[in-house]
């Protein structure tokens, strides 16, 4: 892939607030691209100054190999999809998605219907066009709003957290149905979400961002299983954190953590500037496992006890207390056919893996 936007330096101050914080960033041709972050970390403001609905500070914003300065929104290679669809109720699907149309004086009127039932079929929606826009559901309308975004042909699809109004069972179809479009169409999707699931099923590569920062930039997997920094941890999914010491490091590293005991892991789990002392052990839930009757440990074990169960149908967490160990592990449970589920203070096993271990 061919890097198509770059930003360097990117600095976003309103007034003595600064929202954007030296922001070194490449979006590759093609490439799914998430902005991940709590309300307020400034993802939202990063897209539009991509668009140029909001000018830089300090810094340069390239697409194309072009510096944007000065370039206005509707002459950027880029569309944007918001949060509320923005659109026409009184219009209808067709009259909607040929809005954009009225300003390209290049495009014929004459294509105009034909590129209108291109963009509907694209999304799913042809034969929709003599609709009233009003009469969509939520999950219509955020194709329409697609629709209308694709007919341009933009090199670069915004997306403003474009599912945060659909139900959870729409949200989850929608999030499949925008993966399949991006591949069809080709072109570089930037999706804004303060939701972590979505991002992690989207993406090609996500940036997570907090104050006006990146704090870390990786594919999906990476970020996940390798986070960077315990505040990345904490944001992408859940992990337990138990205190550690490392006693040597070397071809290995040897540490020894409160309520599981000695361990040893790899180089490519080892933190940058890795040291004796002190440290915070990060698993994740998953990554954890209760023994029952004639299941044996392939790693390690320890004992614990049932502090809290939660069942949700095809998993069961569970809060275990271990000894030595400050706050119960969450620990998730696939429910299998005749696996019991256990009950609030029943003892239990608990196995781990070296492999699964992050340091911080």
């Amino acid at each position: 892939m061919t890097d198509l936007i770059q930003l360097r330096g990117v600095n976003k101050y309103y007034g003595d607030y600064h929202a954007l914080r030296d922001i070194d960033l490449t979006i590759r041709a093609g490439e799914f691209f998430s902005l991940l972050g709590p309300s307020g970390c400034g993802k939202t403001t990063l897209l539009r100054v991509i668009a140029g609905f909001e000018g830089v500070s300090g810094g340069t914003v390239m697409i194309s190999d072009k510096n944007m300065k000065d370039v206005p929104p509707n002459k950027r290679p880029t569309n944007m999809v918001f949060q509320s669809y923005a659109i026409f109720p009184h219009l209808s699907v067709a009259q909607n998605v040929a809005f954009g149309l009225r300003t390209r004086k290049d495009i014929d009127k004459a294509n105009h219907k034909a590129l209108v039932e291109e963009a509907l079929n694209m999304v799913g929606l042809s034969g929709f066009g003599g609709r009233a826009a009003h009469a969509l559901s939520g999950g219509q309308r955020q194709r329409v709003a697609l629709a209308r975004a694709l007919i341009l042909k933009p090199k670069v699809l915004l997306l403003d957290e474009p599912l945060s109004a659909l139900d959870k069972k729409m949200r989850e179809h929608m999030q499949v149905e925008l993966i399949r479009l991006q591949r069809h169409v080709g072109i570089t999707f930037i999706l804004v979400t303060h939701d972590q699931e979505e991002a992690l099923v989207m993406s090609d590569r996500i940036a997570v961002m907090f104050a006006g920062e990146i704090g870390q930039m990786d594919d999906p997997e990476t970020l996940y299983r390798r986070p960077k920094s315990r505040r990345v941890a904490e944001f992408i999914g859940k992990m337990n954190f138990l205190p550690g010491q490392v006693q040597t490091v070397g071809d290995t590293l040897d540490l020894t953590i409160a309520g599981f005991g000695a361990a040893q892991i790899t180089p490519d789990q080892m933190p940058e500037g890795a040291r004796t002392g002190d440290v915070s052990v990060g698993i994740r839930p998953e990554t954890l496992a209760i023994l029952f009757d004639g299941e044996t440990a392939r790693r390690h074990e320890c004992p614990g006890t049932v502090d809290e169960v939660v069942y949700y149908g095809d998993m069961t967490y569970y809060d275990v207390r271990v000894k030595d160990v400050p706050q119960p592990l969450t620990i998730a449970m696939k429910n299998l056919i005749g696996r019991p589920v256990l009950d609030v203070g029943e003892t239990c096993r608990i196995a781990w893996d070296d492999r699964a271990l992050v340091l911080f």
